[in-house]
Protein backbone atom coordinates (compact mmCIF):
# COMPACT_ATOMS: atom_id res chain seq x y z
CA UNK A 1 0.00 0.00 0.00
CA UNK A 2 0.89 3.46 -0.69
CA UNK A 3 0.02 6.46 1.13
CA UNK A 4 -0.94 9.10 -1.61
CA UNK A 5 -2.91 13.03 -1.17
CA UNK A 6 -4.97 13.31 -4.23
CA UNK A 7 -7.56 16.63 -5.32
CA UNK A 8 -11.30 15.97 -5.55
CA UNK A 9 -14.34 17.53 -6.98
CA UNK A 10 -16.34 18.53 -3.86
CA UNK A 11 -18.96 20.05 -5.98
CA UNK A 12 -19.72 21.63 -9.50
CA UNK A 13 -18.69 25.16 -9.93
CA UNK A 14 -21.43 28.02 -10.94
CA UNK A 15 -19.57 30.90 -12.98
CA UNK A 16 -15.76 30.62 -12.02
CA UNK A 17 -14.42 27.88 -9.60
CA UNK A 18 -13.77 28.52 -5.81
CA UNK A 19 -11.58 26.55 -3.57
CA UNK A 20 -14.52 25.02 -1.74
CA UNK A 21 -15.28 23.21 -4.96
CA UNK A 22 -12.34 20.87 -4.15
CA UNK A 23 -11.44 18.65 -1.55
CA UNK A 24 -7.49 17.19 -0.75
CA UNK A 25 -8.18 13.66 0.38
CA UNK A 26 -5.75 11.08 1.75
CA UNK A 27 -5.55 7.93 0.42
CA UNK A 28 -4.06 4.43 0.59
CA UNK A 29 -3.05 2.83 -2.89
CA UNK A 30 -2.89 -0.75 -4.12
CA UNK A 31 -0.11 -2.71 -5.01
CA UNK A 32 0.20 -2.01 -8.98
CA UNK A 33 -1.53 -5.12 -10.38
CA UNK A 34 -0.77 -6.78 -13.99
CA UNK A 35 -0.03 -4.27 -16.93
CA UNK A 36 -0.10 -1.01 -13.60
CA UNK A 37 2.40 1.28 -12.78
CA UNK A 38 3.11 2.83 -9.39
CA UNK A 39 4.35 7.03 -10.72
CA UNK A 40 5.18 9.13 -8.00
CA UNK A 41 4.25 12.60 -9.86
CA UNK A 42 6.82 15.31 -9.90
CA UNK A 43 4.84 18.04 -12.01
CA UNK A 44 1.30 18.06 -13.27
CA UNK A 45 -0.64 20.60 -15.66
CA UNK A 46 -3.34 22.67 -15.33
CA UNK A 47 -5.21 23.74 -18.38
CA UNK A 48 -8.13 25.70 -19.52
CA UNK A 49 -10.29 22.53 -20.46
CA UNK A 50 -10.41 21.36 -17.19
CA UNK A 51 -13.13 23.63 -16.50
CA UNK A 52 -15.04 22.25 -18.87
CA UNK A 53 -14.52 18.90 -17.05
CA UNK A 54 -16.27 20.06 -14.10
CA UNK A 55 -19.36 20.17 -15.83
CA UNK A 56 -22.13 17.53 -15.72
CA UNK A 57 -22.46 17.82 -19.85
CA UNK A 58 -21.54 16.02 -22.78
CA UNK A 59 -18.37 16.32 -24.77
CA UNK A 60 -15.41 14.87 -25.82
CA UNK A 61 -14.05 13.92 -22.77
CA UNK A 62 -16.28 12.72 -19.67
CA UNK A 63 -17.18 15.05 -16.74
CA UNK A 64 -14.55 14.99 -13.72
CA UNK A 65 -17.59 13.06 -10.70
CA UNK A 66 -18.36 14.67 -7.50
CA UNK A 67 -16.03 12.73 -4.94
CA UNK A 68 -13.51 11.06 -7.39
CA UNK A 69 -9.95 12.59 -8.14
CA UNK A 70 -9.64 15.47 -11.08
CA UNK A 71 -7.28 14.21 -13.98
CA UNK A 72 -4.75 15.60 -16.14
CA UNK A 73 -1.42 15.35 -17.68
CA UNK A 74 1.31 14.77 -15.23
CA UNK A 75 5.52 13.47 -15.38
CA UNK A 76 6.85 11.86 -12.47
CA UNK A 77 9.10 8.43 -11.62
CA UNK A 78 7.52 4.73 -12.20
CA UNK A 79 8.14 3.43 -8.67
CA UNK A 80 7.12 0.01 -9.51
CA UNK A 81 6.55 -1.83 -12.70
CA UNK A 82 5.78 -4.95 -14.29
CA UNK A 83 6.69 -4.13 -17.89
CA UNK A 84 10.22 -4.45 -19.03
CA UNK A 85 9.42 -1.47 -21.79
CA UNK A 86 9.02 0.87 -18.97
CA UNK A 87 11.37 0.57 -15.82
CA UNK A 88 11.80 0.98 -12.51
CA UNK A 89 13.16 4.86 -12.73
CA UNK A 90 11.93 5.59 -16.02
CA UNK A 91 10.51 8.92 -16.11
CA UNK A 92 7.05 9.22 -17.55
CA UNK A 93 4.42 11.25 -19.19
CA UNK A 94 0.68 10.09 -18.26
CA UNK A 95 -2.95 11.72 -17.96
CA UNK A 96 -3.40 11.10 -14.28
CA UNK A 97 -2.27 13.98 -12.58
CA UNK A 98 -4.32 15.89 -9.50
CA UNK A 99 -2.08 13.27 -7.18
CA UNK A 100 0.72 12.26 -5.58
CA UNK A 101 1.17 9.17 -6.72
CA UNK A 102 -0.77 6.99 -9.42
CA UNK A 103 -1.28 3.88 -10.75
CA UNK A 104 -1.24 4.25 -14.39
CA UNK A 105 -1.93 1.70 -17.17
CA UNK A 106 1.23 0.60 -19.12
CA UNK A 107 -0.60 1.59 -22.21
CA UNK A 108 -1.33 5.08 -20.41
CA UNK A 109 2.13 5.99 -19.61
CA UNK A 110 4.39 7.44 -22.31
CA UNK A 111 8.35 7.58 -21.35
CA UNK A 112 10.11 10.83 -21.90
CA UNK A 113 13.64 12.00 -22.48
CA UNK A 114 15.11 14.11 -19.95
CA UNK A 115 18.47 14.89 -21.59
CA UNK A 116 16.75 16.61 -24.65
CA UNK A 117 14.67 18.96 -22.21
CA UNK A 118 13.30 18.99 -18.03
CA UNK A 119 10.44 16.86 -17.12
CA UNK A 120 8.47 19.55 -16.88
CA UNK A 121 8.66 20.46 -20.28
CA UNK A 122 6.73 17.74 -21.40
CA UNK A 123 3.60 18.89 -19.59
CA UNK A 124 4.07 22.37 -22.09
CA UNK A 125 6.26 23.23 -25.02
CA UNK A 126 6.88 19.28 -25.81
CA UNK A 127 3.77 18.44 -24.69
CA UNK A 128 0.06 18.65 -25.10
CA UNK A 129 0.52 22.41 -24.90
CA UNK A 130 3.09 22.22 -28.04
CA UNK A 131 1.48 20.09 -30.12
CA UNK A 132 -1.92 21.73 -29.91
CA UNK A 133 -0.44 24.92 -31.10
CA UNK A 134 1.03 22.70 -34.09
CA UNK A 135 -1.31 21.14 -34.69
CA UNK A 136 -3.78 24.26 -35.19
CA UNK A 137 -1.10 25.65 -36.99
CA UNK A 138 -0.06 23.80 -39.43
CA UNK A 139 -3.36 20.96 -40.08
CA UNK A 140 -5.77 23.38 -39.20
CA UNK A 141 -5.43 26.74 -40.81
CA UNK A 142 -2.65 25.25 -42.94
CA UNK A 143 0.14 28.26 -42.18
CA UNK A 144 1.93 29.48 -45.32
CA UNK A 145 4.99 31.45 -45.21
CA UNK A 146 4.38 35.30 -45.35
CA UNK A 147 0.72 34.78 -43.28
CA UNK A 148 -0.27 37.99 -41.40
CA UNK A 149 -1.77 35.78 -37.64
CA UNK A 150 -3.15 36.71 -35.02
CA UNK A 151 -2.75 35.06 -31.54
CA UNK A 152 -5.30 35.60 -28.81
CA UNK A 153 -4.12 34.36 -25.22
CA UNK A 154 -0.32 34.90 -27.09
CA UNK A 155 1.49 35.04 -23.19
CA UNK A 156 -0.16 31.50 -22.40
CA UNK A 157 1.49 28.47 -22.69
CA UNK A 158 -0.70 27.28 -26.46
CA UNK A 159 -0.13 30.54 -27.62
CA UNK A 160 3.09 31.83 -26.76
CA UNK A 161 4.49 28.59 -28.86
CA UNK A 162 1.44 28.81 -31.58
CA UNK A 163 3.47 32.77 -32.21
CA UNK A 164 6.25 31.25 -32.32
CA UNK A 165 6.09 28.19 -34.79
CA UNK A 166 4.56 31.15 -37.15
CA UNK A 167 7.79 33.48 -36.28
CA UNK A 168 10.00 30.61 -37.67
CA UNK A 169 7.81 29.77 -40.39
CA UNK A 170 8.49 32.95 -41.96
CA UNK A 171 4.82 34.93 -40.41
CA UNK A 172 4.06 38.18 -39.25
CA UNK A 173 2.36 37.43 -35.84
CA UNK A 174 0.39 39.41 -33.87
CA UNK A 175 -0.95 38.98 -29.97
CA UNK A 176 -3.22 40.01 -27.36
CA UNK A 177 -2.27 39.65 -24.16
CA UNK A 178 -4.21 41.05 -20.32
CA UNK A 179 -1.06 43.10 -18.93
CA UNK A 180 1.87 45.44 -20.44
CA UNK A 181 4.45 42.95 -19.06
CA UNK A 182 3.05 40.43 -21.26
CA UNK A 183 2.60 42.84 -24.05
CA UNK A 184 6.41 43.56 -23.23
CA UNK A 185 7.13 39.51 -22.84
CA UNK A 186 5.09 39.15 -26.95
CA UNK A 187 7.38 42.00 -28.46
CA UNK A 188 10.38 42.11 -26.87
CA UNK A 189 11.35 38.43 -25.64
CA UNK A 190 9.21 36.26 -28.29
CA UNK A 191 9.57 38.62 -31.59
CA UNK A 192 6.40 39.80 -32.09
CA UNK A 193 5.56 41.69 -34.53
CA UNK A 194 2.94 43.59 -32.29
CA UNK A 195 1.27 42.97 -29.84
CA UNK A 196 -2.05 44.88 -27.76
CA UNK A 197 -3.33 44.48 -23.90
CA UNK A 198 -6.79 43.57 -24.62
CA UNK A 199 -8.19 45.70 -21.43
CA UNK A 200 -7.38 48.95 -23.09
CA UNK A 201 -10.09 49.42 -25.53
CA UNK A 202 -12.29 46.98 -27.83
CA UNK A 203 -10.02 44.56 -29.42
CA UNK A 204 -11.43 45.45 -32.91
CA UNK A 205 -10.10 48.85 -32.57
CA UNK A 206 -6.45 47.32 -31.16
CA UNK A 207 -6.55 44.60 -33.96
CA UNK A 208 -7.62 46.86 -36.49
CA UNK A 209 -4.21 49.51 -35.68
CA UNK A 210 -1.76 46.31 -35.21
CA UNK A 211 -3.04 44.79 -39.00
CA UNK A 212 -4.15 47.31 -41.01
CA UNK A 213 -4.33 45.45 -44.26
CA UNK A 214 -6.14 42.83 -42.58
CA UNK A 215 -5.24 38.79 -41.02
CA UNK A 216 -5.38 35.53 -42.70
CA UNK A 217 -5.23 33.38 -39.81
CA UNK A 218 -6.85 33.75 -36.43
CA UNK A 219 -5.49 31.24 -33.73
CA UNK A 220 -8.28 31.53 -31.27
CA UNK A 221 -7.98 30.82 -27.22
CA UNK A 222 -10.85 33.43 -26.43
CA UNK A 223 -13.57 33.50 -28.46
CA UNK A 224 -16.06 35.97 -27.58
CA UNK A 225 -14.93 39.68 -27.97
CA UNK A 226 -11.72 38.06 -29.71
CA UNK A 227 -13.54 36.13 -32.73
CA UNK A 228 -15.98 38.96 -33.54
CA UNK A 229 -12.80 41.53 -33.78
CA UNK A 230 -11.09 38.45 -35.69
CA UNK A 231 -14.09 38.43 -38.23
CA UNK A 232 -13.84 41.08 -38.95
CA UNK A 233 -10.24 42.06 -39.42
CA UNK A 234 -9.80 38.50 -41.59
CA UNK A 235 -9.37 38.68 -45.11
CA UNK A 236 -10.99 36.80 -48.02
CA UNK A 237 -10.11 33.00 -47.28
CA UNK A 238 -8.69 33.55 -44.10
CA UNK A 239 -8.44 30.37 -41.88
CA UNK A 240 -9.32 30.40 -37.96
CA UNK A 241 -7.97 27.26 -36.11
CA UNK A 242 -10.12 27.30 -32.77
CA UNK A 243 -8.44 25.64 -30.27
CA UNK A 244 -10.24 27.06 -27.50
CA UNK A 245 -12.69 29.91 -25.95
CA UNK A 246 -11.66 30.74 -22.29
CA UNK A 247 -13.69 33.90 -22.24
CA UNK A 248 -16.50 31.74 -21.88
CA UNK A 249 -15.57 28.81 -20.07
CA UNK A 250 -17.31 30.59 -16.57
CA UNK A 251 -20.16 32.28 -18.09
CA UNK A 252 -23.74 31.06 -16.34
CA UNK A 253 -25.29 32.41 -19.36
CA UNK A 254 -23.18 32.44 -22.74
CA UNK A 255 -23.39 35.78 -24.82
CA UNK A 256 -24.77 35.91 -28.34
CA UNK A 257 -22.09 35.73 -30.87
CA UNK A 258 -20.37 36.80 -32.79
CA UNK A 259 -22.51 39.66 -34.26
CA UNK A 260 -20.85 39.65 -37.40
CA UNK A 261 -20.69 35.55 -38.46
CA UNK A 262 -22.14 36.77 -42.35
CA UNK A 263 -18.64 37.57 -42.55
CA UNK A 264 -18.10 34.66 -42.52
CA UNK A 265 -19.68 33.56 -45.94
CA UNK A 266 -19.10 37.36 -47.51
CA UNK A 267 -15.39 36.54 -47.15
CA UNK A 268 -14.95 32.80 -47.76
CA UNK A 269 -13.65 32.17 -43.91
CA UNK A 270 -12.63 28.78 -42.95
CA UNK A 271 -13.62 28.25 -39.29
CA UNK A 272 -12.40 25.06 -37.53
CA UNK A 273 -12.19 23.45 -34.44
CA UNK A 274 -10.19 20.95 -33.69
CA UNK A 275 -9.17 18.29 -30.51
CA UNK A 276 -5.81 17.15 -30.83
CA UNK A 277 -6.45 13.06 -30.31
CA UNK A 278 -7.47 13.35 -33.89
CA UNK A 279 -4.34 14.20 -34.93
CA UNK A 280 -2.04 11.97 -33.08
CA UNK A 281 -0.32 10.81 -36.74
CA UNK A 282 1.20 14.16 -36.16
CA UNK A 283 2.98 13.56 -33.10
CA UNK A 284 6.28 12.33 -34.71
CA UNK A 285 6.68 15.50 -36.73
CA UNK A 286 5.59 17.77 -33.43
CA UNK A 287 8.46 15.87 -31.24
CA UNK A 288 10.91 16.19 -34.57
CA UNK A 289 10.48 19.41 -35.36
CA UNK A 290 9.48 21.40 -32.07
CA UNK A 291 12.25 19.46 -30.44
CA UNK A 292 15.05 20.31 -32.67
CA UNK A 293 13.76 24.22 -32.76
CA UNK A 294 13.97 24.10 -28.91
CA UNK A 295 17.43 22.64 -29.24
CA UNK A 296 18.33 24.98 -31.91
CA UNK A 297 17.08 27.45 -29.46
CA UNK A 298 14.98 29.02 -31.17
CA UNK A 299 12.25 28.35 -29.01
CA UNK A 300 11.45 30.37 -25.59
CA UNK A 301 9.15 28.65 -22.78
CA UNK A 302 8.13 30.10 -19.47
CA UNK A 303 6.30 28.22 -16.70
CA UNK A 304 4.24 30.00 -13.71
CA UNK A 305 4.61 27.28 -11.15
CA UNK A 306 2.42 26.81 -7.83
CA UNK A 307 3.99 24.86 -5.45
CA UNK A 308 2.41 21.91 -3.81
CA UNK A 309 -0.62 19.63 -4.51
CA UNK A 310 -2.92 20.95 -1.81
CA UNK A 311 -2.57 24.17 -4.11
CA UNK A 312 -3.49 23.14 -7.09
CA UNK A 313 -6.91 24.26 -6.74
CA UNK A 314 -5.59 28.10 -6.84
CA UNK A 315 -3.56 27.23 -9.74
CA UNK A 316 -6.57 26.64 -11.80
CA UNK A 317 -8.46 29.70 -9.95
CA UNK A 318 -5.67 31.93 -11.16
CA UNK A 319 -5.32 30.53 -14.73
CA UNK A 320 -9.11 32.27 -15.11
CA UNK A 321 -7.49 35.07 -13.50
CA UNK A 322 -5.01 35.53 -16.47
CA UNK A 323 -2.12 34.95 -13.36
CA UNK A 324 0.34 32.53 -15.61
CA UNK A 325 3.43 33.87 -17.84
CA UNK A 326 3.28 30.63 -20.34
CA UNK A 327 2.45 27.63 -19.06
CA UNK A 328 0.73 27.09 -15.57
CA UNK A 329 2.19 23.90 -13.58
CA UNK A 330 1.78 22.36 -9.98
CA UNK A 331 5.34 20.94 -8.74
CA UNK A 332 4.11 18.30 -6.31
CA UNK A 333 7.34 16.98 -5.30
CA UNK A 334 10.92 15.31 -6.66
CA UNK A 335 10.79 12.23 -8.65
Amino acid sequence: MTASREVHLAARPVGEPKRSDFELVEVELPDPGPGELLVRNAWMSVDPYMRGRMNDVKSYVPPFQIGSPLEGGAVGEVLASPDDRVPVGQQVMHMLGWREYALVPAEGARPIDTALAPAAAYLGVLGVTGFTAYVGLFEIAKLREGDVVFVSAAAGAVGSIAGQLAKIKGCRVIGSAGSAEKVDYLINVLGFDAAFNYRDGPVRDSLRRAAPDGIDVYFDNVGGEHLEAALECLRDFGRVAMCGAISLYNATELPPGPRNIPEVVRKRLMLRGFIITDHMQLMGDFVRDVGGWLQAGKIDYRETVVEGIERAPEALIGLFRGQNLGKMLVHIGDG
